[in-house]
């Protein structure tokens, strides 16, 4: 498992290049109910503010990701080929081998407090959820938004997770020093698609009460729609009862996005659509047959539909600058990783 000698390819917020963990590596197991079968390697990072690479078309520059490798088990999840570069299983290990920054925290007040730094937008959960079951026994977000809000640093994040309610006050004191953009990741009410799809997430309902409680706390929440999955969420009722859901939880926007499959995910997907739904495969080799994306003609029509939902529920989609760094979970951004193998932004 490679642990070191993992350097960035161009500089983190110190300016500098640096290998993404030390060497100092616990690895440990718990029996608990929560977290039985998962593993955790806790590493001391290098840097923690994270820039995207410059052929991004994101909608921010910077990132932090306290952890890699996602309990939350997504068969879609776009980050799981990042495992590759550790020597860790991109299918159920990503799932069960969870990569824990133990300084993390300490490190973002570090970083933000370098001259180099400027205060630029920091996104959270771009790459993996930063919610996840992991944060609560390693309780990592709670220092990182304290520091984000005494350095008056404006970020964002994007969850499914609902252990963000925990930190509700560090939120609200956040916002009155710096623009603070959240997002709930929603893509459908179907609870046995739910079971087999994000096994190890929240249930879409509590996803929705996450909204509608930050709503009541005078936190704006919009709702990335995504991913809609075709021939299994993406039909005009199920489309219907979704937005309206959303809208009945006070989201302030709505924003749906079509699955995409890109190497790693992509294999790791049609496993399991195989198992679970063998008379799609077919179906899904032909919409994807030109690659990661669903077809513009597709995702035109999902967008067109769920926009016309949403003005007749009362909402919309989101608006430019309203919550900056909600991701298209298709084009997240990744930690940088060495030269050659590093992930490609499309």
């Amino acid at each position: 498992m490679r642990w070191d000698n993992l350097s960035h390819d161009g500089p983190d917020a110190s300016g500098t290049t640096a290998a993404l963990f030390g060497t100092d590596v616990v690895t440990r197991t718990f029996d608990t109910p929560e977290f039985r079968g998962i593993t955790f390697h806790e590493v001391r990072a290098r840097s923690i503010i994270n820039r995207v690479p410059g052929a991004s078309r994101m909608p921010f520059e910077w990132t932090v990701n306290p952890y890699r490798g996602c309990s939350h088990a997504c068969v879609y999840c776009f980050a799981r080929r990042s495992h590759a570069y550790l020597d860790l299983d991109t299918g159920i290990g990503f799932d069960t081998q969870i990569v824990v920054k133990t300084n993390a925290d300490r490190l973002l007040r570090r970083e933000l407090a370098s001259p180099r730094w400027h205060g630029q937008h920091i996104a959270m959960g771009t790459n993996v959820d930063c919610y996840q079951r992991a944060e609560g026994r390693y309780r990592l977000m709670p220092g990182i938004l304290a520091a984000l809000r005494d350095f008056a640093n404006p970020f964002s994040i994007l969850t499914k997770g609902t252990l963000i309610l925990r930190d509700l006050d560090l939120l609200r004191s956040a916002r009155a020093v710096a623009e603070v953009g959240i997002s709930v990741s929603v893509a459908f009410l179907d609870e046995e698609l739910w079971r087999t799809v994000e096994p190890g997430a929240p249930a879409p309902e509590r996803r929705l009460d996450v909204v509608r409680t930050l709503a009541e706390h005078g936190i704006g929440c919009g709702v990335l729609m995504a991913p809609v999955i075709p021939f299994l969420s993406d039909g005009p009722a199920q489309l219907r009862a979704t937005v309206r859901a959303i809208a009945a939880a006070g989201a302030t926007s709505v924003t749906p996005l079509a699955l995409h499959l890109r190497p790693g995910a992509r294999e790791w997907f049609m496993a399991w659509l195989a198992r679970d739904h063998p008379g799609l495969v077919r179906h899904y080799e032909a919409l994807y047959a030109d690659g990661a994306y669903a077809p513009k003609w597709y995702q035109r029509r999902i967008t067109r539909q769920v926009h016309e939902l949403a003005e007749e529920y009362g909402i919309g989609p989101s608006r430019p600058g309203a919550h900056r760094a909600v991701p298209d979970p298709g084009r997240c951004a990744p930690e940088p990783e060495p030269g050659p193998t590093q992930l490609t932004l499309l």
